[in-house]
């Protein structure tokens, strides 16, 4: 496990920042070109959700997490005038609420191996042949 050192805490600041501004875009544009505005916004929060992780780990993914998902929540809520930007009798704005979450398990729940940096040591063959003559 990593220690939580200033870095980490300014790459989580700095993804929840990005998940705030993916929220608020995803949030405002996936009703612009049905259905092509919600896959492109699904696909840009699952983008930058592998992006972040790859960056720093799950402590960043945990502060993308909390934007992403605190803006849409929010965003989604009735205003003061009673707008809302995903209304909760269309199907595409439940998708892109359920989507948006289920878009940070997916790459939370992401195997360890493309995120590792460390060097691995080279392979070395399990059997080795050899080329011999039969014999006569």
């Amino acid at each position: 496990m990593h220690r939580l050192s200033a870095g980490a805490i300014g790459s989580a600041a700095a993804s929840l920042v990005l998940g705030v501004l993916i929220g608020t875009l995803g949030t405002v544009l996936h009703r612009s070109i049905p259905p092509w505005g919600l896959v492109i916004c699904l696909t840009l929060a699952f983008v930058a959700a592998v992006t972040v992780r790859a960056w720093t780990g799950y402590v960043a993914l945990a502060g993308y997490a909390v934007g992403l998902a605190g803006t849409v929540l929010l965003l989604t809520q009735r205003g003061p005038g009673g707008d809302v930007l995903a209304p909760d009798g269309q199907a595409i704005g439940w998708l892109w609420v359920l989507g948006s979450i289920a878009v940070l398990v997916v790459a939370a729940l992401l195997p360890r191996g493309p995120f590792d940096d460390r060097p691995r040591a080279p392979r070395t063959p399990t059997v080795e042949h050899e080329l011999v003559d039969p014999a006569p």
